[in-house]
């Protein structure tokens, strides 16, 4: 469920017009929704409550400090995966021992800013990343609180580029070195053990994989406790899937109750890192029809946001939905919508069908609250878009437009030659 409903023909969020957000900030302009941010992460929250456990928004997901601000004041924790990340999350409101540290390859002076301010966990990817870790910390004369990503090789039937549970994927530790892994990390005195941790994949449609993934981290769990190391809490990090167009995703309750079934009475803190399931479907992109043309028949809807504002079509193939803000009373034909970057890749539908619409026209993409500003670039130089959050009968502009002088800021023309 989300909170962009039509009134009279025109689309909605909450209770302001999107035409006049585009009057008023101009396009490309992303919106979110605060009462669907809120919702979706209560929902999340409310599925979890038999167990303790420990929701961590996935910061990757959708980085913009007003939308991390909501979450920070719903008690939300986070996932990060670089000191950026964690100087936004603390800058929202975020609490550092509700932060868990991701990622494959974490610079020195990351751990230590982590360690620092006092993650709750870092999450290490690899034995020759414990020994890293051990000595950071050994040399702030700290304990690194951590988490072995153990990789459980089950295939989550997704996305080539988003599916990271195969033991050909770049992240984690693979299941046959695990116990050897943690008997590593057990024997630095700089580091203190609390977790076992895994994510298979993103944009996940079913609940089998991650139900497996579940069986062998608590099979190796309990191999552990036999070598005497004793596990805090279990990380089946994030991934579950929304909808873009005809998928029909497990709700949070249906994924909460499935796992849940599997952890039995196993003492266990649930830790999660859910991103595009609370995000993906709170935000939208607005934009503005530049023209259309026909090339050998073919129509063409151009519009002024570009790859550059949003990739994931470009990127991954993927499906948004993408209707006029206006209705318009008109049959649908095939059209690409496409934008000014110049590149054959720059798309957002090819042979959509779609009705027709003139030039000036607000058209909204849909579903783009996750992975869509923060995946975002100022390529051929285009200055990144405007960010707003709505809240009831108002909205707020969480991030001006960037103007042309931010394109260039830090910059220099080179000296003269000698």
């Amino acid at each position: 469920m989300d909170h962009f409903t039509r009134r009279d023909g025109e689309l909605w969020c909450e209770d302001v017009a999107l035409s006049r957000i585009a009057r008023e900030v101009g396009t490309p302009t992303y919106v979110y929704s605060r009462a669907t941010l809120t919702r979706h992460y209560r929902v999340f929250e409310e599925a979890w409550s038999p167990v303790e456990h420990l929701i961590c928004f996935a910061v990757k997901a959708c980085s913009s400090l007003g939308v991390l601000s909501v979450l920070a004041r719903l008690g939300s924790g986070f996932d990060i995966v670089s000191v950026g990340e964690l100087e936004r999350v603390l800058r929202a409101g975020g609490q550092p021992q509700r932060i868990v540290f991701s990622g494959v390859g974490k610079r020195d002076d990351e751990i230590a800013r982590a360690l620092e301010v006092g993650v709750h966990c870092i999450n290490v990817e690899s034995v020759e990343e414990l020994t890293i870790v051990h000595e950071v910390a050994t040399r702030l004369g700290r304990i690194a609180p951590i988490s072995l990503r153990i990789n459980p090789d089950v295939d989550a039937g997704t996305h080539p580029y988003i599916s990271t549970g195969l033991r050909t994927s770049k992240f984690g530790i693979a299941m046959a070195d695990a116990r050897r892994a943690y008997g590593v990390a057990a024997s630095l005195a700089g580091l203190r053990i609390v977790g076992v941790d895994c994510h298979i994949g993103s944009q996940l449609q079913d609940l089998a994989p991650i139900a497996e993934a579940m069986r062998r981290l608590l099979a190796l769990v309990d191999e552990l406790a036999t070598d005497g190391i004793t596990v805090e809490h279990l990380d089946l990090g994030g991934g579950l899937g929304i909808r873009y167009d005809q998928e029909v995703p497990p709700s949070p309750a249906e994924y909460a109750r499935h796992l849940l079934g599997e952890l039995g009475d196993r003492p266990l803190r649930i830790v999660l890192e859910p991103g595009r399931v609370i995000a993906g479907n709170a935000g939208v992109l607005l934009m503005q029809v530049l023209l259309t043309k026909h090339n050998e028949g073919k129509r063409f809807v151009v519009v002024d946001a570009g790859m550059n504002d949003a990739i994931r079509p470009a990127l991954y193939g993927a499906h948004h939905g993408i209707e006029p803000v206006a209705a318009v009373d008109s049959e649908l034909s095939p059209a690409d919508i496409v934008g000014p970057v110049c590149e054959s890749g720059d798309f957002f539908a090819r042979d959509r069908a779609f009705p027709h619409v003139t030039r000036g026209a607000l058209l909204a993409m849909r579903s783009v609250g996750a992975y869509g500003f923060a995946m975002s670039s100022q390529y051929n130089s285009r200055p990144r878009a405007a960010e707003v959050l709505v809240d009831g009968d108002r909205y707020h502009v969480i991030r001006a437009r960037e103007s042309v002088d931010d394109l260039m800021k830090g910059e220099t023309v080179a000296p003269e030659a000698v």
